[in-house]
């Protein structure tokens, strides 16, 4: 069952990861980059449990609160480009 889960949360990723890289939009990317620290997040929780080291719970707790800080930046980040005249909501992939 925990080797499923951890498939799955791979499988999740890695369409995060393609999502982050091909979207169409910034607001894609960010999303897609903060589903990607999410998994992360879960991914260290079940191999934490899959070890029984509780310490590893301690570094997905930081990971997370890395992650939300991260995204928080970056979304003022754009909210401040886009407040002087810039756009930040049209990026093309390509």
């Amino acid at each position: 069952m925990l080797n499923a889960t951890l498939i799955a949360l791979l499988v999740v990723m890695t369409l995060a990861l393609i999502r982050a890289v091909k979207g169409p939009t910034i607001h894609d990317r960010i999303l897609a980059v903060n589903m990607f620290g999410t998994k992360t997040v879960l991914l260290i929780a079940v191999i934490c449990f899959t070890f029984g080291e509780p310490e590893y719970l301690d570094i997905a707790i930081v990971y997370a609160l890395i992650n939300f800080v991260s995204v928080v930046g970056v979304l003022r980040y754009f909210e401040f480009r886009k407040r002087h005249g810039e756009s930040a909501t049209e990026v093309t992939g390509d």
